[in-house]
């Protein structure tokens, strides 16, 4: 594809709307769902928790894809791949829609999630392809909109069509978005296809992959549920995916034709930058999760104003995201960077002083200034970690920093739920030290509820509970005030990069 001339004008606008428009459905379909679980469990008559295993199957099988796309693409050719991903997207979520049962709509997730693997990386290495030398970095600008602020209106949209519609629609509105991408990226890049390289498939990498990835999803998404690795079921899951993935390192570096390109790693700004990528992601991510959590269960918001004040975080991005990523190849992208992480850091430690009366403008203020963060973070890291990288590499680098991405993603959201959770338990248990007969306050604080009729018990029922939403809320603010920090630590590792960020095929080699 490198060898052809770039697209230009109306045919390179609709690529980028028909590509945009498809890794839009991509990412919003991960997130979309999560709102959705109750209802769904009450119609195919399971518990919430076996609901749940609509998500993970999609994530497992999401994440077992994406490492493979550079693979794929050598075998069917990038834009047939696309095309084939995106097609197959649209079937399976009409065939998740009309499930009539948890297993079956469970199989139809699973083949959801793998076809959907490709499409993420594949839509950037194909507007990277086509795109003229000097708007690269406007391409990566759009995806990274559509990447970043997708996850950020699943739910708002999830919560929407569930309470107005039924869920199946959750699905069935992929069908127009899924048909209008593929159709269009087909007229438009017709005749423009990738080299095929026919390579023998990695079957014990495949498996080691398949096992390892498989076992570690389900790891994270359960380990909370399940009380981590004093379940065995947890404990066998972990020891499986240890060896796995140790199994899969040794064999993907020694063998010949390795299903998963791991001398990636070997380049400078490859390896940093996919850190700081995975890194950011996981605390950004646990922001994503733990914030509406939070509004949900303890500050009585219903989902849809949870998702509104979490909302405002996407509008600085969807705006401001492709200029950055026009006007960047003017200035160090280390320095966009760092103000990025500096944004990210300073919203952090600002939301780590919220408090249990705290109003809605005040909880949107820092969001909506931590877009200015994903501006400046997600399009010139992408940047760096292509840096230096021939064409014929960039579909396999984008899967494999994509999945190390989403991967940081379902760490983060692991992670935060179980910190969120002990922690809270530990403020609960400094907070009810100070209840007892001899504190004037607390029994002030009694005296105060049984004026309005309760009895002692109802009383002290009432102050746990205002101890339980005071520990959660400072539970939150470890959380934020810790996501900062993290900022810091990034902040320094990006300078480890070497400049110039450009890759082999733009700057000519």
């Amino acid at each position: 594809m490198e060898e052809l001339p770039c697209l230009r004008g109306s045919r390179l606008a609709l690529l980028t709307v028909s590509l945009s428009l498809g890794i839009f459905m991509n990412v919003l379909d991960v997130s979309i769902a999560n709102v959705a679980i109750p209802t769904i469990a009450g119609d195919l008559a399971v518990s919430p928790d076996n609901g749940t295993w609509v998500i993970t199957s999609f994530a497992v099988s999401q994440a077992i894809m994406l490492p493979l796309t550079g693979w794929l693409a050598k075998q069917f050719g990038e834009v047939r791949l696309y095309l084939a991903s995106t097609l197959l997207f649209t079937v399976t979520s009409v065939l998740c829609g009309l499930s009539l049962n948890l297993p079956m709509l469970i199989f139809f997730r699973v083949l959801q999630g793998a076809v959907s693997g490709p499409m993420i990386p594949l839509s950037q290495s194909i507007l990277l392809a086509n795109y003229p030398e000097e708007k690269k970095g406007f391409a990566t600008g759009i995806w990274a909109m559509t990447a970043v602020v997708g996850p950020i209106f699943g739910p708002i949209m999830g919560g929407w069509i569930t309470d107005n519609y039924t869920w199946p629609w959750i699905f069935y509105i992929n069908v127009p978005v899924g048909i209008f991408s593929v159709v269009f990226t087909w007229i438009t890049l017709t005749g423009r296809e990738t080299k095929i390289q026919k390579t023998p498939i990695d079957v014990i990498g495949l498996i080691l992959l398949i096992i390892g990835i498989g076992c570690l999803q389900i790891l994270l998404d359960k380990g909370n549920d399940l009380d981590w690795f004093n379940s065995n079921v947890i404990l066998t899951l972990g020891i499986v995916s240890f060896v796995s993935l140790c199994f899969l390192i040794v064999w993907e570096i020694t063998d010949r034709a390795p299903i998963i390109d791991l001398t990636l790693f070997l380049g400078r700004n490859f390896c940093i930058g996919t850190i700081a990528l995975t890194l950011g992601f996981l605390v950004y991510f646990s922001n994503v999760v733990i914030f509406p959590l939070w509004l949900q269960t303890q500050m009585g918001y219903t989902p849809t104003w949870a998702g509104l004040a979490a909302a405002p975080v996407g509008v600085l991005p969807f705006f401001l995201t492709p200029f950055v990523g026009y006007y960047m190849g003017k200035l160090d992208l280390r320095i966009i960077i760092s103000a990025g992480f500096i944004v990210f850091a300073l919203t952090s430690f600002w939301q780590s002083h919220f408090y249990t009366q705290v109003g809605f403008r005040q909880l949107i203020e820092p969001r909506f200034v931590q877009g200015l963060g994903i501006t400046f973070f997600f399009t010139p890291l992408i940047s760096i970690v292509i840096s230096g990288l021939p064409a014929h590499r960039m579909a396999s680098a984008l899967g494999l920093a994509n999945f190390c991405r989403i991967l940081g993603g379902s760490f983060g959201t692991s992670l935060s739920v179980t910190t969120w959770d002990r922690r809270e338990s530990f403020h609960h248990s400094r907070l009810v030290e100070y209840i007892n007969a001899y504190n004037p306050t607390s029994t002030a604080a009694i005296q105060h509820a049984q004026s309005f009729g309760l009895n002692h018990k109802q009383s002290a029922g009432l102050l746990d509970q205002i101890i339980t939403n005071q520990a959660f809320m400072l539970s939150t603010n470890d959380i934020f005030w810790l996501s900062g920090w993290v900022f810091i630590f990034l902040l320094v590792i990006i300078w480890f990069t070497k400049p110039p960020f450009l890759t082999k095929a733009i700057a000519g080699e």
